[in-house]
């Protein structure tokens, strides 16, 4: 019995270590309600012949209704086309367990704003606020994803999800398919 408790002891610390830690970026909460955000994850990256594409997400809770925060950075030598976010666009989510969870666009049409950098590269940022019921809350809680498709305003666009990656970018590590298995916790309440 003593040797189950030292195990015990030893493994505990372990175990908490192991946790990801919650990593919040805005937290209020004043007359006008609460507001929490996550710090943006990267999800999702492609790179290839001078394109590339990032989809960054933030979970949010907003006066208790949860959302995700989405970001989509396109970089490019050459013009890049408008993806436009409207009242009808749609994330779809398929989990590892066959369910699929649909995020409904929270925000009014935006095709983003269309930049240019300091090495003459067209950069186009479109962000969205995508809101989930708490039925597919759940699922994302205990499955991981492993394709995500976009319902833009006049065309799809799927995104397979990578089990971690490195970035090219920032050369952090990411771990896009357990996102939500590990980070939903930090707005829930």
């Amino acid at each position: 019995m003593k040797n189950l408790i030292a195990v015990f002891a030893f493994l505990l610390p372990l175990t908490v270590l192991a946790q990801n830690p919650c990593e919040i970026d805005v937290n209020v909460n004043d007359s006008l309600g609460t507001y929490k955000s996550t710090k943006q994850y990267m999800i999702f990256e492609r790179s290839f012949a001078g394109n590339s594409t990032n989809i960054y997400f933030s979970l949010i809770n907003s006066n208790g209704v949860l959302g995700v925060e989405t970001q989509i950075l396109q970089r490019s030598d050459e013009f890049i086309k408008a993806l436009c976010f409207d009242a009808n666009t749609k994330i779809y989510l398929q989990l590892n367990n066959g369910k699929i969870v649909t995020l409904l666009n929270a925000n009014q049409e935006s095709c983003g704003t269309l930049l240019r950098d300091d090495q003459n590269k067209n950069n186009r940022i479109l962000t969205g606020t995508f809101a989930f019921a708490k039925e597919n809350f759940e699922y994302l809680k205990s499955s991981p994803v492993t394709f995500m498709r976009i319902k833009f305003a006049g065309e799809t666009i799927d995104y397979p999800f990578k089990t971690s990656f490195v970035s090219e970018m920032d050369k952090a590590k990411y771990e896009p398919e357990n996102y939500f298995i590990n980070y939903l916790k930090c707005i829930e309440n």
